[in-house]
């Protein structure tokens, strides 16, 4: 399929949407912003090694940018709450605080394309391609600014899937009872883990994986680049594995106070990032390649459509619950039917809100 001109295609979504265009121009720039990236390994990690090459890349647009690594997203996310960041880099998990319609990206099951009986990754990445790309154009600036709190930019960060210490876990079913960890700031978690009879249990990103592996939980959902990192292995010993099945592609997301960057940073930032996409990905397909294949485990071709079509539903529930954007999601589904129309959903009203 033929891919629309960006600007087209955000014109075309916020068109149906009905939005207006325009946003507020930062009055006055701060010296030296400073902005404080969560990574897993911290100054090594990858990520902050993007971010260096972004400080870098600042420069031309007027921002002499000072960065701080965090191995604990919950304080790096209070450091910008508490004016001690200008600008923060962590999963959307985090800044859905911050702007709603862009971390829709981190909704349960909203990059799927289900094509041929099967979950097709390279058009669900696809998905995330098209929306970030639709959020970068001037058309769509309005989407990315809530008060001072402005989108600067937005990659990929890898499928969340399914981890498991038994392997006889391949169903949903199978499920009930067990114990799954649950963000407990992100409260959608909770419901979904709920609604398939499982228990969810409260943790957080510095401790969902010691609670894997120390078997305190049966399941997480991770992504590769976690798996030698939090060494999810241990977890898994010789009975568990990962599920190939996507729960989520996640989604990495700066969010900037605008008021300390130079009029119109926010633009140039957002064009950045998205030109980092393919580096984003080959950095996840690096990752899921350096798992030990006898560690994956494939769901049967039926359960595959089975469980994105209940992910679908559970995303449609959690939204009226107002945990999720509607706005951000008719917009996912708009892409989606872009890319799949022959998908089902597309002749639906499913997440049409007005």
């Amino acid at each position: 399929m033929k891919l629309k001109p960006a600007q087209g295609l955000a014109a075309s979504v916020l068109a149906t949407l009905g939005l207006t265009l325009g946003v507020a121009a930062p009055v006055q720039a701060a010296a030296n912003p400073k902005l404080c990236v969560y990574d897993l390994l911290g100054a090594t990690g990858d990520v902050y090694n993007m971010s260096k090459d972004y400080v870098v890349a600042a420069k031309q647009w007027g921002a002499d940018i000072e960065l701080r690594a965090y191995t604990d997203e919950r304080i790096a996310t209070q450091d910008f709450i508490a004016g001690e960041c200008d600008a923060l880099y962590a999963t959307g998990f985090r800044t859905r605080q911050f702007n709603a319609t862009t971390a829709v990206l981190d909704s349960l099951g909203v990059s799927s394309i289900v094509k041929n009986n099967k979950v097709d990754m390279p058009a669900s990445y696809e998905v995330v391609r098209r929306a970030i790309q639709l959020f970068a154009q001037p058309a769509a600036a309005k989407l990315n600014v809530n008060g001072k709190y402005e989108i600067a930019g937005i990659i990929p960060f890898g499928t969340a899937y399914p981890v498991i210490n038994d392997r006889k876990i391949r169903t949903v079913e199978d499920l009930a009872g067990k114990k799954i960890a649950a963000f407990d700031y992100d409260k959608a978690q909770a419901v979904m883990i709920q609604k398939i009879g499982a228990q969810p249990v409260s943790a957080d990103i510095t401790n969902f994986a010691s609670k894997f592996n120390n078997g305190a939980v049966d399941m997480i959902a991770a992504p590769a680049a976690a798996y030698k990192p939090l060494e999810l292995y241990r977890g898994i010993g010789t009975k568990g594995a990962i599920n190939r099945f996507p729960i989520v592609i996640l989604s990495y997301q700066m969010v900037i106070n605008n008021t300390k960057f130079p009029s119109g940073f926010g633009a140039k930032s957002r064009t950045y990032w998205l030109s980092q996409f393919d580096r984003a990905l080959s950095i996840i397909t690096r990752a899921e390649k350096s798992i030990p294949e006898g560690t994956w485990s494939d769901l049967t071709p039926e359960n595959m459509i089975k469980y994105t079509v209940m992910l679908r539903e559970s995303r449609v529930s959690i939204a009226d619950q107002g945990l999720y954007d509607k706005g951000g999601l008719k917009i996912l589904k708009k892409i989606r039917c872009g890319i799949n129309p022959a998908d089902s959903e597309c002749s639906t009203n499913s997440e049409n809100w007005n």
